[in-house]
C-alpha cells in the first residue's frame, strides 16, 4: 500500500474511532459528581472526605479532588489533613484508562484501570509507577454500592509484596 493510501486509511479509521465508539470513560459514570463522606484508617481513627469526579476539558479527562479531615489522635494530637487532586484520561496508544494522582505528601501516583479486575460497579486502578516512594505499589478500589453510595479502599505495600489495607471511605453523592 503506498504512503498517501495508508494516510487516508489511518485517518478514516481514527475518525470511526474517535466518532463511533462510545466514551472509554462510559463504565465510570456512577462516580462522576460531588461526594462527601467518612473514612477509616489511614493512621487515625475517622475523617471527614468531600470528593469531587468532573468531567473537563470537553469530556477528554475525569479531574478527581478529595479532601479529608481527620479527627485528633492520642498519636496525632493535632489531627490531619489529606488532599489530592488527579487526572483520569485515556491512553490511545495503549488503549488503556489512567490515572494520575498527587499527593500533599509529596507522592505521585500513575494507575491505570485493572480490565480484568474491574467491572460496571467496580474500579480498581493499580500503580504502574510511584514518584518518591521506589519499592512501594498502590491500588485504589472504587465499589458502586448503590445509585447514591460508594466505597473507596486505599491498598498499599511498601516492600513490594502482598497489600494492605491502609483506609477506606464511604461516600454519599450530593444532590444537585
Amino acid at each position: 500500500m503506498n504512503k498517501p493510501m495508508r494516510f487516508v486509511l489511518g485517518m478514516m479509521l481514527g475518525f470511526s474511532l474517535s466518532f463511533g465508539q462510545s466514551s472509554p470513560f462510559e463504565r465510570m459514570g456512577f462516580i462522576l459528581g460531588e461526594w462527601s463522606g467518612t473514612g477509616k484508617g489511614f493512621g487515625n481513627e475517622t475523617s471527614t472526605i468531600e470528593s469531587s469526579f468532573q468531567l473537563v476539558m470537553d469530556g477528554q479527562y475525569i479531574e478527581v479532588k478529595n479532601d479529608s479531615r481527620f479527627e485528633p489522635t492520642e498519636k496525632n494530637p493535632e489531627g490531619e489533613h489529606h488532599i489530592d487532586h488527579g487526572f483520569i484520561s485515556f491512553d490511545k496508544t495503549r488503549g488503556k484508562i489512567v490515572l494520575r494522582q498527587f499527593y500533599i505528601e509529596g507522592f505521585v501516583n500513575q494507575y491505570f484501570l485493572n480490565d480484568s479486575l474491574s467491572n460496571d460497579s467496580t474500579l480498581i486502578f493499580e500503580t504502574e509507577a510511584i514518584e518518591n516512594l521506589p519499592k512501594g505499589k498502590a491500588r485504589w478500589t472504587i465499589k458502586k454500592v448503590s445509585e447514591e453510595e460508594c466505597e473507596t479502599i486505599f491498598d498499599v505495600s511498601f516492600t513490594g509484596g502482598e497489600y494492605t489495607c491502609l483506609g477506606t471511605n464511604n461516600l454519599i453523592k450530593k444532590r444537585e
